[in-house]
């Protein structure tokens, strides 16, 4: 509880025991009762009554403050001093429990993302010195011991150790790490003190770009938040204009119609508790709450969403298309047989790890990996990569090509076939075949699991796109039986693919792609929805997609669609029973059926009740 949430919670229970007094002390004199119920409406109702005053005055007076401050003065002008006070009162306690739920829900999800670190040791003079992760600079050793968050993000120099990176994954598995490899910053040290060389500062270290991510996550809205915003504005003020003729037209028609007398009094307050109940509260705090839940409680799972427009998108997720490579299958390539012609094994393979030295792609890295020697930089002339093709390379004054059958052709090389299933990597030198690569890869262990569980959550197409040949591809994905496989594909071919599958869906349906980052990235911004794979903060991933992935598993796409049907869910819940309340309240006020007490749990008992249910957006653990 803040500081502000204090102050309100000592004026309300003041009030309430100033209220209690004057109803039960016998107050003989109706001077100092009115006196006294006036102190404690100013006490509770200052606040309101200077924003309404200020709203009048900036000319935007149909909101919360104003219909309150109409509402509660008309009470009091008409003499209900103690239910003028008693709906001030209450509105303040309803708008304190709504700040309460709020602020818990926020600092819930501040705790859920609490990754940021708060220092980072360096080691001067022999000794270990305490610093801000903002005075580290790229290529400082720093010392993460046991227990504490590695601070940025760097490579192990000296010792090894188990990172807990639950706090980006959502997963508790462990990672383990020793020198060479690459560390992020968010993961908490867990068995031994470790040595790492910084690589980024902390600027653009992962926990920055995914705290930035999180807090940024708002700013892009939904259909829904943005049609209640639009039907705030709209709303208010037709519910104004209706009191006013509440309090007119039917006066008039008893009147001069019905020939009756006048009883302006009745309708005027009918048409105060009318106002009191119209206040669209619940639906302008709910909503958006709901959606900022939802994000919060999806960041903590490992899913991270760039704006409640994704999330409302992704609910109505029908056709999901992957990438397959780091995506559905591990990405692990190894090279398992070399066919070697006119020239040996060990030449042929260093030949082709040469060509591929440049290259960041699994299969390159497979294939340099197999060579299991230093690379001499200096031989290689030129490197071209063709896309969907492979790479045309020069070392050492030799024209080395290197990719797959299309390259050959494409090269008027002739190539022996092969039937091995798998990634063949072709090499020619100097226009002769020389032989062919046989490169490996696994499906991941819940690449299956994951296709079962979007079927059960109504999916109606799964396709995997891929640049693999069709043989290769389709003995690899041939237990997660998808609707569709579409292999061979250059990187504008799955654009078309993707471009394809997008007209046969309906309009009120989304197409969700998922791949491993920015290889994937026109393909990624075309979908309604894309979806990378972070490889625990991929700096390509992060910046591609509407939702990243904090770990590689498929499964977490299906739960990523959990989390945003459950949140819509929320958000419609509350938007029905806000209004379906309203209403009804709305019309038995206007008979004279509700009275004051009923305009305010039409308004704060409302407000209160779908503020917690919004709350229930952050539990996202067991879905």
């Amino acid at each position: 509880m803040n500081k502000k949430q204090k102050k309100n919670l000592i004026r309300i229970i003041i009030s309430v025991i100033l209220l209690i007094l004057i109803r039960i002390l016998p107050i003989n004199d109706q001077k100092i009762e009115i006196a006294l119920y006036m102190t404690v409406y100013f006490l509770i109702g200052y606040d309101i009554l200077r924003k309404a005053l200020l709203s009048i005055k900036n000319r935007e007076s149909f909101d919360e403050n104003f219909l309150m401050a109409v509402a509660t003065v008309g009470a009091i002008a008409l003499g209900d001093y103690a239910e003028g006070v008693a709906v001030m009162l209450f509105y303040q306690i309803g708008e304190w429990f709504q700040s309460y739920a709020v602020g818990r829900s926020r600092k819930n999800i501040t705790e859920l993302m609490d990754i940021r670190p708060d220092y980072a040791y360096i080691e001067q003079d022999n000794e270990l010195v305490k610093v801000d992760p903002d005075d580290v600079e790229i290529g400082d050793t720093i010392v993460i011991k046991v227990g504490d968050k590695v601070p940025l993000d760097g490579i192990v120099i000296e010792g090894e150790t188990s990172l807990n990176t639950s706090a980006l994954t959502g997963e508790a598995k462990p990672k383990d790490v020793a020198v060479g490899d690459s560390v992020i910053s968010g993961c908490i040290n867990m068995t031994s003190p470790i040595k790492v060389q910084t690589t980024r500062n902390f600027e653009e270290s992962t926990v920055s770009k995914v705290l930035d991510l999180i807090e940024n996550a708002t700013s892009n809205k939904s259909r829904s938040e943005d049609f209640i915003s639009k039907f705030a504005r709209y709303y208010t003020p037709i519910v104004c204009y209706s009191a006013l003729a509440l309090t007119i037209l039917p006066p008039l028609y008893i009147r001069f119609i019905l020939g009756g007398p006048w009883d302006f009094n009745t309708w005027i307050f009918r048409a105060l508790t009318f106002l009191v109940i119209s206040c669209p509260c619940a639906l302008v705090i709910s909503i958006p709450l709901s959606f900022f839940a939802g994000i919060g409680g999806a960041g903590n799972a490992g899913v991270l969403i760039k704006g409640s427009n994704y999330l409302e998108a992704l609910s109505k997720t029908k056709y999901v298309a992957f990438d397959k490579t780091g995506t559905i299958t591990l990405g692990i390539f190894e090279v398992t047989t070399v066919h070697n012609t006119g020239i040996g094994k060990d030449e042929l393979l260093e030949y082709a790890a040469h060509a591929e030295a440049y290259s960041n792609h699994p299969i390159a890295l497979s294939i340099v990996k197999e060579y299991r020697k230093e690379l001499n930089k200096d031989r290689i002339g030129s490197i071209k990569e063709i896309a969907g093709q492979g790479i045309s390379a020069l070392i050492e004054h030799r024209n080395v090509l290197i990719g797959n059958e299309k390259l050959m052709n494409a090269n008027h090389v002739s190539i022996i076939p092969c039937d091995d299933e798998g990634t063949i990597v072709h090499v020619a030198i100097d226009g002769c075949y020389c032989g062919h690569i046989h490169i490996g890869d696994r499906i991941k262990p819940t690449s299956e699991e994951a296709i079962r569980q979007l079927r059960a959550l109504g999916i109606r197409k799964i396709a995997i796109l891929t640049g693999d040949e069709r043989k290769a591809a389709e003995k690899i994905t041939q237990p997660l039986q998808v609707d569709e496989l579409y292999a061979e594909l250059l990187p504008q071919d799955k654009v078309a693919k993707v471009e394809e599958l997008l007209k046969k869906r309906q309009d009120n349906e989304t197409l969700l792609f998922v791949g491993d980052g920015i290889n994937d990235a026109p393909v990624l911004t075309l979908a309604d929805v894309g979806i990378a794979m972070g490889s625990l903060g991929s700096d390509a991933a992060i910046e591609a997609a509407d939702i990243v992935l904090m770990d590689d598993d498929p499964l977490k796409v299906a739960k990523a669609i959990r989390i945003a049907n459950k949140c819509m869910r929320i958000v419609y819940e509350n938007i029905i029973f806000a209004i379906g309340v309203k209403v009804v309240c709305l019309i038995l006020s206007a008979f004279g059926i509700a009275n004051m007490w009923l305009a305010i749990f039409a308004d704060t008992g409302v407000m209160v009740i779908a503020v917690i249910n919004a709350i229930r957006a952050l539990r996202v653990k067991n879905l």
